[in-house]
């Protein structure tokens, strides 16, 4: 079967994958690239969820690219709309015709003789001299669900929102969903608008902030700067105050925890229980903050079309659920909002020359490469800020890479580790269910740069698009035969 080769192999075409995508042809327009798509559309988590409501829990001026802003008036925007935006971003810049879809990544193989990765798919083989991979790092397969007692009991329907059912009519029904996270907090005021009343029942409280609907000030430098210039301008605004929500409550968490609780007494009221519903037993930022935009949350709360019950689930019965306290909720519809499952690289089988990889037991450089695994990046984003935002620095970095091994003639990258002191930590730094049950498969990191995962945009703009990529710890090797070398002279002419 012959084989498709591209200079470099793009893994997904969700928001990473076409920002990749664009800033290969921008930067190295010498490569030839594709996009592997496993499903059938692009948007990747857009396209993938159907549930009611589903939005962005942060902001488009920094959800969206650097290079196609944002114009609609809405910051927190709906999934249509995000949808919307990124196939028009694909459209104009050509990127929708580099697009193989229904090619699910299997397995990659790296030869260091050939300096090349084979890539199966479920249907095809390609190869590519480096891969980039832009799935993000959840199970699109399935979501988590834990062991609940009793479903088969129950007579009425249940769904997990990773795979939300077309037919479902919840008007005029009872829903519970159990799940505080972002899931949750979207699905409550969504379905609440017809429902007969909506319940969400959480194990335990999760940190909740509204946030506007709308950027005034964005909207308003808008309408007096050119766009790009608005765009910029409201992108580092919100990017500034992000950081500094997370510093502060990460270095004052009684001064955070105290600050959140007021802001939401104010939003429920003073009869409101705050202390029982909305008081987690971490600290803010040990694991997400939730978002919801324009109080939409707690005006359904306040005008009694959805309420909030702190318990646990002894089992369910034939018409709902009973719980450790002895309450009883009858539902017609329950929706397990209980999380997602994390899957790295999107469970990718990997051998270099032969040996299998066990991702497990390497180490992160620089938030996107993976000691002693060549020519292979992810791009993912920040756990405490919009996933663009890193994802970016990712794309500029890789091609900063490429370059660079255009104009030394060498075609493998390799990260090694060679640093005595190092001290192995988590790859994610967060205390959710969703990383804790998965965090033993993914890579570590280190407490020093270039092995730390930073959750800070200024810090990765210094190291990723100030910082040298040849930097001791990247080992450039395999230099191009003497036949390439003419072409690589050429190429080496127009990166510049």
């Amino acid at each position: 079967m012959q084989r498709e080769h591209v200079d470099v192999l793009v893994v997904g075409a969700g928001i990473s994958g076409i920002g990749a995508a664009y800033h290969l042809q921008r930067s190295c327009p010498d490569r030839t690239y594709a996009i592997l798509e496993a499903r059938d559309d692009i948007g990747g988590t857009w396209d993938l969820f159907r549930y009611p409501g589903i939005r962005s829990d942060s902001d488009m001026y920094t959800l969206g690219y650097s290079f196609k802003p944002w114009t609609d008036p809405k910051a927190i925007a709906d999934a249509p709309s995000i949808l919307a935006y990124l196939r028009e971003t694909a459209r104009e810049h050509g990127i929708d015709r580099k697009i193989r879809f229904g090619q699910r990544v299997k397995r990659a193989s790296w030869s260091s003789a050939d300096a090349r990765w084979t890539v199966e798919t479920e249907r095809a083989a390609f190869t590519c001299d480096f891969l980039f991979m832009c799935s993000g790092y959840y199970d699109y397969a399935a979501g988590y669900t834990p062991e609940l007692p009793g479903t088969e009991r129950f007579a009425g329907r249940i769904m997990h929102p990773q795979k939300w059912p077309d037919d479902l009519d919840y008007a005029g029904k009872r829903v519970v969903v159990i799940g505080s996270g972002a899931t949750a907090v979207t699905l409550v005021p969504a379905m609440a608008k017809t429902a007969a009343h909506v319940t969400m029942l959480q194990r335990s409280p999760t940190y909740i902030v509204s946030m506007p609907g709308e950027d005034r000030v964005a909207n308003w430098l808008r309408r007096r700067l050119p766009g790009g210039v608005a765009y910029a301008i409201s992108r580092w605004k919100n990017v500034l105050l992000g950081m500094w929500f997370y510093r502060f409550c990460r270095r004052n968490p009684t001064r955070a925890r105290a600050l959140i609780t007021r802001w939401l007494t104010n939003e429920l009221g003073p009869g409101f229980d705050v202390a029982t519903h909305f008081n987690p037993r971490y600290n803010p930022w040990e694991q997400r903050v939730c978002l919801v935009p324009d109080s939409d949350l707690f005006a359904a709360m306040r005008a009694g079309r959805a309420s909030i019950v702190t318990d646990q689930i002894e089992t369910f019965t034939e018409k709902g659920l009973r719980l450790r306290s002895g309450t009883e909720l009858e539902a017609d519809i329950v929706v397990t909002a209980t999380g997602l499952n994390l899957l790295f690289l999107g469970g990718l089988e990997a051998t270099v020359d032969g040996v299998r990889v066990d991702f497990a037991q390497t180490v992160n450089y620089k938030g996107m490469m993976f000691s002693d695994v060549p020519n292979l990046a992810l791009a993912i984003g920040y756990t405490n800020a919009s996933w663009t935002l890193k994802a970016e620095l990712i794309c500029r970095y890789v091609c900063r890479l490429l370059n660079h091994m255009t104009k030394t003639r060498m075609r493998q990258c390799t990260p090694r580790l060679r640093d005595s002191r190092f001290e192995p930590m988590p790859f994610l730094d967060l205390t959710s269910g969703y990383v804790q049950r998965a965090i033993d498969r993914f890579p570590k990191q280190g407490s020093r740069t270039p092995w730390r995962l930073h959750q800070n945009y200024a810090l990765d703009l210094l190291m990723l698009q100030r910082g040298s990529v040849d930097d001791g710890v990247m080992e450039f090797s395999n230099p191009a035969p003497a036949a390439e070398r003419g072409a690589d002279a050429v190429r080496a002419v127009a990166a510049g």
